[in-house]
């Protein structure tokens, strides 16, 4: 297997010189990776890559939320916003459109995103804050990264396991006035998010209807 920074991801501090390319999936989800990498000593770069946050309004509103959040922590930006497109994404997809395939792609296609753009980049390392979602492929996400940790002496994946900091997320992303969306990011979770709410107004009018009878 590939080196892994840390394969139990246990803090310390970064090594000397170290970059790191953080793949940012929304603003909420990544202020406290950037809040407790910071506090190790990672020199960090956000890189926004997500062709699957749909519609578009959506997409951008959460590039917002990410770029406020980089604001406030003092780091750079990089937006990959020639990777959205619907077509192409939903073209992608097509076969393996329900979890956990579709997730697994998902995370699987923005973590090759990220260890290619920090290739690029220069950077040592690269790192995902999909890694702090209780509702991620957790385990999909890390062995995508330490399937392509080093591969022809690219970035190394840093793993974190930053669920336990579910709260103190939340109350982060909260405190920095930071959008938080109320869906995964593509139509299908959209859908899905939305789907039991549908599915009772069809029930009540199915229960009408019996009752005009």
């Amino acid at each position: 297997m590939p080196d892994t920074l840390r394969a139990e991801g246990a803090p310390q501090a970064a090594p000397a010189g170290a970059r790191l390319l953080m793949h940012m999936c929304c603003g909420p989800c990544a202020c406290i990776c950037i809040q407790r990498l910071q506090a190790e000593g990672w020199n960090i770069t956000g890189y926004y890559m997500n062709p699957n946050i749909q519609p578009l309004a959506e997409y951008l509103r959460r590039r917002e939320a990410a770029g406020q959040c980089a604001e406030h922590f003092g780091i750079p930006m990089v937006y990959g916003d020639e990777a959205w497109d619907l077509t192409a994404w939903l073209r992608q997809v097509q076969g393996r459109d329900t979890p956990p395939e579709r997730c697994g792609w998902c995370v699987s296609s923005r973590m090759e995103g990220a260890f290619a753009k920090a290739r690029e980049l220069g950077c040592t390392h690269f790192f995902s804050s999909l890694l702090y979602s209780r509702y991620q492929p957790h385990e999909a996400i890390r062995e995508a990264g330490e399937r392509l940790s080093g591969k022809d002496g690219g970035p190394l994946f840093l793993y974190r396991d930053f669920r336990p900091d579910w709260q103190a997320g939340i109350d982060l992303s909260i405190e920095l006035g930071l959008y938080r969306q109320p869906y995964c990011g593509c139509v299908y979770s959209e859908a899905e998010r939305y789907a039991k709410k549908l599915k009772r107004l069809v029930q009540a009018q199915a229960r009408q209807g019996a009752k005009a009878q």
